[in-house]
């Protein structure tokens, strides 16, 4: 078991940035895929990025360029940087973390945190 627990939201203008964090309660090291997701009102979660244990990225369309994926195994914590935010980027942001044993896939999630973009 992995307890997550996000950090960094809040309310921000167009064109602002934020940085989110995500600390887990032990090594992340081990873990295949860890990402970001997130769910404005009214709508499904949707990835918004992810990085695996070899440091490879994936963002969705909608934010490349402007977020940026990072991981720090020293101290248990990925995070997501939010550059040139714009009010679409409204949503709880999730943490996710996988991890593939076998054929088994084990999947953990923080809490959220909500970002709001707005003047």
């Amino acid at each position: 078991q992995v307890q997550l627990v996000e950090s960094g939201g809040g309310l921000v203008q167009p064109g602002g940035s934020l940085r989110l964090s995500c600390a887990a309660s032990r090594s992340i090291a081990s873990f295949n895929v860890m990402g970001w997701y997130r769910q404005a009102p009214g709508k499904q979660r949707e990835l918004v990025a992810t990085i695996t244990s070899v440091g490879s990225t994936n963002y969705a369309d909608s934010v490349k360029g402007r977020f940026t994926i990072s991981r720090d195994n020293a101290k248990n914590t990925v995070y997501l940087q939010m550059n040139s935010l714009k009010p679409e980027d409204t949503a709880v942001y999730y943490c996710n973390l996988r991890l593939l044993v076998g054929n088994n896939e084990y999947s953990y999630w923080g809490q959220g945190t909500q970002v709001t973009v707005s003047s």
